[in-house]
């Protein structure tokens, strides 16, 4: 292994690969410390002691931004409008029939999509930023009342600082953009998904160190414990997959002897990725900011009874109600997506195109039902998984008391892992070009 690895450095193209990538990170991870214009640091600083982290949608949002977010920091955003904007393209794919004939026109057709993509980034940054900057001019940021500091986040609240403060905050999720370009052009690696991977990692050592001071060493090390099996349950599941045997029947083109060749359709059993967990995260913080709103007592100075149910039931992550309802939320949304990326009638019809087929199923219709039948009954262990995994910082909140941003479960550690094996595996195929001797065995 560790012969492997001096290998990786001794070969010169990969080794300035590694270093672009790295020197990107660095940058990013320093723009993620660089105070807005106009943000008043010392007092946000203040409230992050006081108020420990966020809640709901907005804790997502600053784990995917390293704790910018909560920072007002240049790069507050993060990757998350890049993500959003992703998801709801791959959705328009199935609402608009031109953006799927772009799909499938091959690379210019999904580059006319990218480029769509960057332009609804930019448009959903200046939404969010414009909605952040108002609810840290409000005091509402953090979610506490009371403190003189909280209610003080900005040093100049005139309609220009605040316009400034927007396009700064934009141009940051544009400038996130470029470089996550930049490292898939140049470096080692899908740069948007090592962005990603390098905000949640430096929440780990604050996270492990926060729940060692507030719990104690015991606690700390059974969280340990804890994730070590975690981490080896997700690897253990991304990697597995059901592989569909194919044949291609030999035919002839001009005098050429073209297929016969045995192949397989891998299915993985999370097709899905993270992305119900986003999905159900995203929709279960929508009734506690509807009832935020509406918190206006009657004449009996009581607040509607709607309101109370909600507050009861779908602000405290520990709550059983909120988590069954997260867990079938992401059940419901993993069928969803898997339904939506993968076509089981274009696979077959591909094959069939091509002269291929399952053996004992028949081409055509009758091999889009047994893709289908498989598809469906291996996505159920899946949205399982990924629904137990998901609520691993929930119950870790019920249970033993650590905070919120339980660092070993839901959406952090499937990226974690997920990003760490796609870049060790890249890693691995370029040095196996060069040295025919990969990293892994």
């Amino acid at each position: 292994m560790f012969s492997a690895i001096v290998r990786v450095f001794r070969t010169p193209d990969l080794r300035r690969k590694i270093g672009f990538t790295l020197a990107i990170i660095v940058i990013y991870r320093f723009g993620a410390h660089i105070p807005t214009p106009f943000v008043d640091f010392p007092n946000v600083q203040s409230c992050l002691r006081d108020s420990g982290s966020a809640e709901g949608l907005l804790s997502l949002v600053n784990l995917f931004s390293g704790g910018a977010l909560l920072q007002l920091s240049i790069f507050a955003l993060g990757v998350m409008p890049y993500i959003t904007a992703t998801i709801i393209v791959q959705l328009l794919r199935v609402v608009i029939p031109h953006f799927e004939a772009l799909y499938k026109e091959g690379q210019a057709g999904q580059g006319k999509l990218t480029q769509y993509t960057r332009y609804l980034t930019i448009a959903l940054a200046l939404l969010q930023s414009t909605t952040l900057v108002t609810v840290a001019r409000s005091g509402q940021l953090f979610g506490i009342t009371g403190i003189p500091e909280c209610e003080q986040l900005l040093t100049n609240d005139a309609w220009w600082a605040q316009l400034l403060m927007i396009i700064t905050m934009t141009a940051g999720t544009g400038l996130i953009m470029w470089f996550a370009e930049l490292v898939t052009e140049r470096g080692i690696g899908n740069g948007m998904s090592l962005l990603i991977f390098t905000s949640i990692a430096a929440t780990f050592p604050a996270a492990l160190w926060s729940i060692q001071v507030t719990n104690g060493f015991e606690v700390f090390l059974l969280v340990l414990a804890v994730g070590i099996c975690v981490v080896a349950l997700v690897v253990f599941v991304e990697q597995s997959q059901r592989r569909i045997p194919v044949q291609y029947a030999k035919r002839m083109v001009g005098r050429r002897t073209l297929g016969g060749t045995n192949t397989y359709i891998p299915i993985k059993v999370n097709m899905a990725g993270v992305v119900p967990v986003i999905f159900a995260s995203s929709l279960l913080y929508i009734p506690a900011l509807i009832a935020q709103f509406n918190q206006t007592p009657d004449a009996d100075g009581q607040i509607p009874d709607w309101v109370a149910w909600i507050q009861a039931n779908f602000t405290t992550g520990d709550h059983p109600l909120y988590m069954a309802v997260y867990f079938f939320l992401i059940i419901g949304f993993t069928y969803f997506y898997v339904s939506i990326t993968f076509n089981p009638v274009e696979v077959a019809d591909n094959m069939k195109k091509y002269g291929g087929f399952i053996p004992g199923i028949r081409a055509g219709r009758p091999t889009a039902e047994y893709l289908d039948y498989v598809l469906t009954r291996i996505t159920l262990p899946g949205s399982i998984y990924l629904g137990l995994i998901a609520l691993l910082p929930l119950i870790a909140l019920a249970t033993v008391g650590a905070n919120q941003n339980f660092p070993f479960g839901g959406a952090s550690i499937l990226i974690i892992v997920g990003v760490g094996l796609e870049t060790v595996k890249q890693i691995d195929a370029q040095l196996q070009q060069r040295h025919y001797e990969g990293l892994l065995r």
